[in-house]
């Protein structure tokens, strides 16, 4: 059976900081409830129809912890809609998608929701105290390195300078700016009010119109500070033999922390028929992969190599692809092994502009994959993203 996205609505991208981010007083609960509500009143779906929330976040800890795909749907009064939450790091937007249309492709589901939040405003990046982070014994026996630091180890083994780093981050900024003005985003945008109705966000907060090569300039590489011992002999013995490691990325060429969400409906045919929906695309195959930790952010990459397998496709044959901005060097290192042609790559920007929201970047690519290829009319995309040692890749074909 197959399985098709018939909606995908998300939230704009808020500056994930405690202070100065505009979501920063919206709960992710409450976040989640106006695109369940967007949905509700696009699609005219209610909770009869659902068989299941999966919900990725990466941080399940505060408001973001206790199960919160189930608390989300009592709390909006979905009591008999079960839940689960989903946590594959960046991945777990696409991760909680992958599980759906699996469910769906076996017939165990027919209609399910799918997506992923984070809000880094308000449950900060490790707040989880996870071992891998806080405990030596795991890091040394696991290899995690910091993701920063993994980004430079890409750079420093493919040959990468910071100019060339830095220039594909005034791409992906100009595009999303373009995207932004011309309304590209705006069908799948849900503008987010806070508990006395007012708009809080109506757009992407975060992407820099103006962002060259003259400002990025100005900014230091960040992540020398966060090499351990450990880690740098780890990548001495493995990768660089003795080759200095160069620290390359800085806040300019990096991924923004941020806040948001992603909601998709997919499902079967025949249920999209009974309730009078229209599918929009056809998910051809989903994959799931997993890397060495060291190159930890190369995981999206080796999925979307295995869902080509899968499928018997090539990179060629995508109309675009939409591949996590976890850093400048891991999107020219896809970019160039793949031999994707650049206006192919990311054409509206991506994470590094428009920023990650960790638990939902993942399914806000599928979402942005599909409206840019109803916009300009093309077939058939690949939406992929690395997580901690892991990516997943999701191909999909316009119906």
């Amino acid at each position: 059976m197959e399985t098709y996205i018939f909606d995908a609505v998300r939230s704009p991208i808020g500056r994930g900081h405690k202070e100065k981010g505009a979501l920063k007083n919206i709960r992710p609960i409450d976040l989640l409830i106006q695109l369940v509500a967007a949905l509700e009143e696009r699609t005219n779906i209610s909770s009869n129809d659902i068989d299941e929330l999966l919900l990725g976040a990466t941080t399940q800890v505060k408001e973001q912890g206790g199960n919160l795909a189930k608390i989300l749907m009592s709390y909006y009064g979905w009591d008999d809609v079960p839940g689960t939450s989903i946590n594959a790091y960046c991945s777990s937007g696409m991760a909680a998608l992958s599980l759906g249309a699996g469910k769906i492709k076996a017939g165990y589901s027919n209609m399910v929701l799918v997506g992923g939040v984070e809000m880094l405003s308000r449950v900060p990046m490790y707040s989880d105290m996870s071992p891998v982070y806080s405990e030596k014994d795991y890091v040394e026996k696991t290899r995690f390195a910091s993701m920063g630091v993994a980004a430079d180890l890409i750079a420093t083994i493919e040959g990468y300078s910071r100019l060339e780093l830095d220039e594909y981050a005034v791409l992906s900024h100009k595009r999303a700016a373009h995207a932004m003005q011309n309304g590209y985003f705006d069908n799948m945008l849900i503008p987010i009010k806070d508990t006395d109705g007012n708009v809080v966000l109506k757009h992407d907060e975060i992407i820099k119109p103006n962002t060259s090569l003259e400002i990025l300039a100005n900014f230091d590489p960040i992540f020398e500070k966060l090499t351990t011992p450990f880690v740098r002999s780890k990548m001495n013995e493995m990768y660089l033999k003795n080759t200095p490691l160069n620290h390359l990325h800085h806040v300019g060429n990096s991924p923004n922390m941020a806040d948001g969400a992603c909601l998709l409906l997919i499902g079967n045919l025949e249920s999209g028929k009974k309730l009078g929906l229209t599918p929009r695309a056809k998910i051809k195959t989903v994959t799931i992969d997993a890397v060495e930790p060291l190159l930890l952010l190369t995981g999206g990459q080796k999925a979307t190599l295995n869902a080509f397998s899968k499928t018997g496709l090539l990179a060629k044959d995508m109309d675009y692809h939409y591949y996590a901005e976890a850093f400048a060097s891991t999107c020219l290192k896809y970019q160039r092994e793949l031999k994707v042609d650049m206006d192919k790559f990311n054409p509206n920007g991506g994470t590094m502009s428009m920023g990650h929201a960790q638990g939902a970047s993942g399914a806000t690519l599928v979402g942005l994959l599909l409206e840019e290829l109803e916009r300009t009319d093309k077939e058939i995309g690949v939406a992929s993203i690395s997580g901690l040692a892991e990516g997943t890749a999701v191909i999909i074909e316009r119906i």
